[in-house]
């Protein structure tokens, strides 16, 4: 919604901290923080402020616009930006004589990543990085943009240009800037903060539906994902397959492992080093924005994972492990967290660490080895690179190629090897791009629980030793002096307040590490964060805000839509779910299922977009005493035709193993018997099968297995009633009255 000053304006198109210390010479006050994207900028000329009080007091005293810079370490325009904008004296001049200006890392402070992105995609529909963000003192948006260049060029406004009118419009005209900025605000708080009054009930099942028919709906039959290029692995896309898939659905079992291979066999996945990139800019997964980030390696290994066990799949579980191998051995700290992620570029060359040159293939490899993978990877063709240059992609599936050289899968693994350690070796002797060692615990969260799955399903124990050596880092270290939870930690410095994600995917990757090793303590520990998030972000209507509230947020967002990560509000239902179901305590539920009722707006509204939270609704429903008590017996009626006059029909009931309903007449008279009522007469019911349990001395009658009923139904009758009460060997279940629709 660009307003009328920022159109006057522009005619083209385009954690509270104390006072810090005086920056040694050469550098600003960027030097104190320990971010690596922060310290990227620390040496710049400009008069940097890390976000804090101090910073907005400045504002507030010299009366400025604040200039809110908000990247992170692995983003190439971030980089360009830095080079072509900030490292310039002039410009820097321009930026410290008007503005207070502010560095943000969106990995520090997801909160302030998503209220100053949401405004720049009002202002501008689109965002990315860097957001590029002009507030007033009292932090209300008024511009923004992402990367500016250096000067004008053409239709492009220069960085200089944009200082100096913005602060031309701030002198001379600052009521409709800040009326403008008051709109903006508002229109932030409405869509990042639920206000929706909850649900009496809980969302309907129609939810998943929802979004399953819009993900199928835009499904690649040929190339897998969900769009066209630039194609994302978006997690709660696959998670959402996952569970349907698990459930017998052939379609999205399809969509699936269809989309699965296809980005394990393009270049999104690197063949040499294990390990998935952002994501691809191509159609067919074979160009990639080369970075790679924890929480993409940590929801696609655990995906891998399970989709392999289900489909009993070699090549999916090779990728799952050449995945979680690959974070062994390249985002791993010396204390046991995992880190953050590793830059796309090497001296500001994008995938210059994993791309190959026609002459550097013909040097390492012998004749030979290229005419074994050069078909198999796609060197025998033209380079499909910038620069005459290769990544290295499968060209077809594995097993294509098996069959046309005629050996087996494991033998031909086996011959490659050498040729691909070669070009490993090659790799190794390149500068390794930029890491970012910061540990995250929401990120590490979500790695302990691939970790942790991983260890049984593809029995490696390696797995889950290193599960329970991150889960101890983040639970001992990330903690403040009064023991709660911290989000960043990096040399030895743990801060900034845990936000919802850090409480759910922890919890998450603690509940996944107690059912991998059946210790208690990794469960006692989830409670306790449940507890903790709680008291710190629940909201009374139901749900958890990002953050707590603090004079220095503009609005506290409460949302349940996914992103690049499934949504925190999804997943910490998840965790309560499983909290409920580990530990029996029906407190957890409750408050899964307020959360529930507080966003059953946002899953009617945006059901594509929330699906995370979608399949926690799914499972209660299935969960529910009533839900499962219906599943357990399956029915299935015939009645004889024609329609005039009494009818014969036959009832067939199926129960689920384990579990078994009373007989009719039932044993004893507090026992609920199976009985059919409405328009129905002379129905007969077959003896039942005499079961002592433990719980009783006397024999029980109860039918269990397949249990064929028979009588009449009346001419108009249109429905029946079966009452039943489903019960296994300890428990019995609220009984049930299901209606049976007659044809």
């Amino acid at each position: 919604m660009p307003s009328s000053t920022l159109a006057l304006l522009f005619s083209i198109s385009t954690v509270a901290c104390s006072r810090s210390q005086e920056p040694p010479p050469g550098t600003n006050r960027l030097i104190h923080e320990s971010s690596p994207y922060l310290l990227l900028h620390a040496r710049n000329p400009v008069d940097w402020y890390p976000w804090g009080e101090e910073a907005i007091a400045r504002a507030r005293e010299l009366d400025r616009p604040i200039f809110l810079s908000v990247g992170y370490s692995t983003c190439y325009w971030c980089y360009r930006m830095e080079d072509d904008v900030f490292e310039n004296p002039e410009i820097a001049a321009l930026m410290n004589e008007g503005f207070v200006s502010i560095k943000v890392d969106r990995e520090e402070r997801p909160d302030l990543d998503e209220i100053y992105m949401t405004a720049t995609q009002l202002m501008t529909r689109r965002g990315g990085w860097p957001n590029s963000v002009f507030l007033t003192p009292d932090l209300e948006p008024f511009f923004a943009g992402t990367y500016f260049p250096p000067e004008d060029r053409g239709q492009a406004v220069g960085f200089p240009t944009v200082l100096r009118r913005i602060r031309e419009m701030w002198d001379s005209d600052r009521d409709r800037i800040e009326e403008s900025a008051e709109r903006i605000a508002e229109a932030i708080r409405e869509m990042v903060s639920s206000a929706a009054e909850p649900s009496a009930e809980l969302p309907e099942l129609a939810s998943v539906e929802k979004g399953y028919e819009q993900l199928a709906s835009g499904f690649d039959g040929e190339w897998g994902g969900f769009s066209p290029a630039p194609k994302f692995p978006t997690p709660s896309d696959l998670f959402l397959l996952l569970a349907e898939a698990k459930r017998g659905n052939d379609q999205a079992s399809h969509m699936l492992l269809t989309t699965l291979h296809r980005m394990g066999e393009g270049a999104l996945y690197d063949h040499l080093a294990g390990g998935f990139h952002r994501y691809a800019t191509d159609r067919e997964w074979r160009i990639p924005h080369f970075e790679k980030m924890l929480y993409d390696n940590a929801a696609l290994a655990e995906i891998y994972l399970e989709a392999a066990a289900i489909a009993e799949d070699q090549e999916l579980a090779r990728r799952a492990r050449g995945t979680l191998e690959f974070v062994l051995q390249e985002m791993t700290g010396a204390e046991g967290g995992f880190l953050s992620a590793i830059d796309a570029q090497t001296d500001g060359k994008e995938g210059a660490y994993y791309v190959f040159s026609k002459e550097e293939l013909d040097a390492a490899l012998t004749d030979d080895e290229l005419s074994l993978i050069g078909p198999i990877f796609g060197f025998d063709s033209e380079p499909n690179f910038e620069g005459h240059l290769y990544t290295l992609y499968l060209t077809a599936p594995l097993k294509e190629h098996t069959e046309r050289l005629g050996i087996s899968r494991e033998r031909l693994l086996e011959r490659m090897e050498p040729a691909l350690e070669k070009l490993r070796v090659i790799r190794r002797q390149r500068k390794f791009p930029l890491v970012d060692d910061k540990i995250l615990t929401d990120w590490n969260g979500m790695m302990i629980a691939a970790m942790a799955k991983g260890a049984p399903l593809l029995e490696e124990p390696r797995y889950e030793r290193a599960a329970k050596r991150a889960a101890r880092f983040v639970v001992d270290e990330l903690r403040a002096s009064d023991g709660k939870l911290l989000h960043a930690w990096r040399d030895g410095v743990a801060k900034i307040p845990a936000f919802l994600d850090d409480y759910a995917f922890l919890m998450k990757g603690l509940v996944a590490l107690h059912r991998t090793t059946g210790e208690t303590a990794w469960l006692e520990t989830a409670e306790g964060l449940a507890e903790e998030m709680e008291s710190r972000l629940r909201d009374p209507k139901g749900g958890y805000y990002q953050s707590p509230p603090e004079p220095l947020l503009l609005v506290q967002s409460k949302s349940a839509l996914d992103g690049a990560i499934p949504s925190g509000n999804g997943i910490a239902v998840e965790a309560l779910l499983d909290l409920a179901e580990l530990t029996g305590k029906a407190v957890y539920r409750e408050r899964a299922e307020a959360a529930m009722r507080a966003f059953a707006n946002e899953l009617e509204t945006y059901p594509a977009a929330a699906k995370t939270l979608a399949l926690s609704v799914e499972r209660l429903h299935r969960e529910r005493p009533e839900s499962l008590a219906t599943r357990l017996v399956r029915t299935r009626i015939e009645p004889e035709e024609p329609r005039s006059g009494w009818r014969r029909f036959r009832l067939e009931l199926d129960i689920e193993p384990g579990w078994h309903v009373n007989a009719n007449p039932a044993s004893s008279s507090y026992l609920i018997p199976t009985e059919l009522k409405g328009e129905v007469r002379g129905v007969m019911y077959p003896p039942g099968k005499e079961v002592t349990f433990s719980f009783s001395d006397e024999a029980v009658s109860v039918y269990d297995g397949t249990v064929s009923l028979a009588g009449e139904l009346g001419a108009d009758a249109s429905s029946v009633t079966l009452v039943y009460q489903a019960c296994d060997d300890t428990r019995c279940l609220a009984p049930v009255e299901k209606v049976l629709t007659l044809r």
